[in-house]
């Protein structure tokens, strides 16, 4: 994009043809109505994707019993969603760029809510499994698309505002996804867990053709980098596919596995190498990440997903394993989690323009920590209200750090780098979260199995996944109950060390002098005024 020789740089919100520009002219850093209402439209069209995953989980078991097929079949329900969502990632920037924001958000909708639908009639296994990718299609665009308009929508200076909207889909469907799930299976059938999804996503197409503003393509999007695009979603694929047969078999040491992650990472090194070559024109920029608070939040956004999303996998198998709850009532222990989280979400947006997110963040991840330690020392009758205002706390720690350095990684880029960094964010959150869900379920079944042997009890052939962790006999609770306790808590000292080590990023996010935003619009690569 050609600029005049005196132009300021082009900030994220500033000439957006998504936005108006006479919005905030006095940059009060307040939410104007029209970033309020994309906010709104965007969260009711990730709602779908946030609560799916979940739910799904909660009926796995359902579908392989209604639909005949082994359990290890029924994940490739949960897998094959997962490898449509790293395939799809990577083109949703340059997608933007070229066919315009409102378009493709439109486009992602209508594919989860077609996939939904879909998976409402599948007949046998195999149709569920094609017709979850179709969902995946969909529910891969989301993410990163919702991301970049509000990012375009809200400028640098009301960053944490804007997406403390987007976090309330991302923080609280984990918790109440399981609820809603639980709900579904139990007194309807798993059809409902699908159909629920139709009448939300025409709401949200509804609402996105009426109130997004055009969002007209960029002005030269470049052709598509198709080596880049093979390249780094076959990539992705193969390290997300191999992250959840590591999470499934309860183990990396296995050849299928580490076949997957090894050939997975080698992609990703020669993409990185392939797009310094290549540059702007690949469908990823890598170089993005010589902007220091780009890169710095990235780590972090990293960190967050594998500490405190793949602890959010433990609590309800803690509840359901050890203290013998159903998918529902085990929800609703989760619940004041996602209370403390829209404590959080509504306190740091404003706070986050106002000093940044370097003073929120570590404030949030030490009281993170303080609300995941008494899961350290959970057992087999440890109190539920104690666990519950444990979790309110840890609730209030996750909202205090994912929105806040989401937001910190978009206050330094122009307007035509923020479609190419979401898709980039959106990789890194999948696959953190992935990351944390396998290695903490690792850690869980391997100790399991260690103080099994040290007792000389059968371990039914080790390790296993999560799944196999609910087939424990209930007339071996009373012996099993209490080591399967104990394991869960050495599980919840690792979360508690990988939430510890956000702290190292947290150090390098903006942090504003005087309540006063710095350095909005900065260019890529150079440290802005006021940050440190």
């Amino acid at each position: 994009m050609a600029t005049t020789p005196n132009a300021k740089p082009d900030p994220v919100a500033g000439a957006d043809p998504d936005v108006d520009p006479d919005v905030d002219p006095q940059g009060s850093g307040k939410l104007d109505r029209t970033v309020i209402v994309t906010g709104l439209v965007i969260v009711s069209g990730m709602l779908m994707s946030v609560l799916d995953t979940t739910i799904v989980n909660v009926a796995l078991d359902t579908l392989s019993s209604d639909l005949d097929s082994s359990l290890n079949k029924t994940q490739w329900v949960v897998t094959g969603y997962l490898l449509s969502v790293a395939m799809v990632i990577p083109i949703t920037g340059w997608a933007m760029d070229r066919f315009g924001s409102k378009r493709i958000w439109i486009l992602a909708v209508a594919l989860f809510m077609l996939g939904s639908a879909l998976c409402a009639t599948a007949w046998n296994m195999e149709s569920l499994i094609g017709f979850r990718i179709v969902q995946g299609l969909g529910g891969g665009m989301l993410l990163p698309a919702g991301q970049t308009m509000i990012a375009r929508a809200a400028g640098s200076d009301r960053m944490g505002s804007a997406m403390s909207i987007l976090g309330v889909p991302m923080l609280l469907g984990p918790v109440f996804g399981p609820v809603l799930g639980g709900l579904l299976v139990e007194y309807a059938s798993w059809h409902w867990i699908f159909v629920v999804n139709v009448p939300v996503g025409i709401v949200a197409i509804a609402l996105a053709v009426w109130k997004l503003p055009a969002g007209a393509p960029a002005d030269d999007p470049g052709r598509l980098d198709v080596v880049g695009l093979v390249l780094l979603s076959g990539s992705l694929a193969s390290l997300l596919y191999g992250l959840s047969e590591a999470s499934s078999r309860g183990g990396f040491d296995e050849r299928g596995v580490l076949g997957w992650l090894i050939g997975g990472g080698v992609g990703l090194a020669l993409y990185a190498g392939y797009s310094l070559a290549r540059g702007p024109a690949s469908i990823i920029d890598v170089r993005l990440l010589a902007n220091r608070v780009f890169a710095s939040s990235t780590v972090a956004v990293f960190l967050v997903a594998i500490g405190m999303f793949g602890g959010m996998l433990l609590l309800p198998l803690y509840y359901q394993t050890v203290r013998g709850q159903g998918a529902l009532d085990a929800g609703l222990l989760l619940a004041p989690q996602g209370l403390g989280a829209i404590v959080a979400v509504l306190l740091t947006g404003r706070l986050t323009d106002r000093i940044g997110a370097g003073y929120v963040v570590p404030v949030g991840v030490v009281l993170a920590l303080a609300g995941t330690f008494p899961f350290t020392q959970v057992g087999v009758d440890t109190s539920y209200v104690w666990l519950c205002l444990a979790l309110f706390v840890r609730g209030i720690g996750i909202g205090s750090v994912m929105m806040p350095t989401i937001s910190a990684a978009y206050t330094t880029l122009s307007k035509d780098q923020a479609s190419r960094a979401a898709p980039t964010l959106s990789a890194i959150q999948q696959v953190g979260a992935s990351l944390g869900s396998a290695v903490l379920v690792t850690v869980l079944t391997h100790q399991l199995t260690a103080k099994l042997l040290s007792r000389g009890l059968d371990t039914g052939g080790g390790g296993g996944g999560a799944t196999e962790l609910h087939s424990i006999p209930a007339s071996e609770m009373p012996v099993v109950g209490p080591l399967l306790a104990d394991s869960y808590g050495y599980a919840f000292w690792f979360a508690f060390g990988l939430t510890a080590l956000i702290i190292l990023p947290a150090l390098a996010l903006p942090r504003h002098r005087h309540g006063k935003p710095a350095g909005a619009g900065s260019p890529r690569g150079q440290q802005p005024r006021g940050q440190r």
